[in-house]
């Protein structure tokens, strides 16, 4: 009864948020395609509102017609993306090269902005599409 209980009460203080993103072509395929399980992201004041358990709605750009679904299922901090990098395989992240994907990532995030506000792995896996 206990156990049941604990359970009840947790169901009613977590709530879990959908959170959205665009995302570019490639990614998104493979998301899609499931090659891609974790998104890289800088870890600024919007992305630190994601929690375990959130879901994020990926948005295709730049047509913005078709989206996926997905569940934050780890979250990982490092201070920069090739810090990141370094650590983790980079086939998770959907590629193989680990500086072809950092570039990719730099088009958007400076070294700058990742020394301020620190990276983001988001591990996911697809609810829908």
């Amino acid at each position: 009864m206990k156990f049941e209980l604990v359970l009840v009460l947790l169901s009613c203080i977590l709530t879990f948020m959908n959170h959205e993103m665009k995302l570019q072509p490639g990614p998104f395929s493979r998301i899609k395609d499931g090659s891609k399980v974790i998104e890289s992201r800088l870890f600024d004041e919007k992305r630190q509102q994601i929690k375990i358990g959130d879901t994020i709605t990926f948005i295709a750009e730049p047509e913005r017609v078709e989206s996926l679904k997905t569940q934050v299922t780890g979250l990982l901090r490092y201070g920069s993306f090739d810090e990141m990098m370094s650590d983790i395989p980079t086939t998770l992240f959907g590629g193989n090269a680990k500086e072809e994907l950092i570039s990719e990532l730099e088009e958007f995030y400076t070294k700058e902005m990742q020394k301020e506000h620190g990276v983001l792995g988001i591990r996911i896996k697809l609810v829908w599409q």
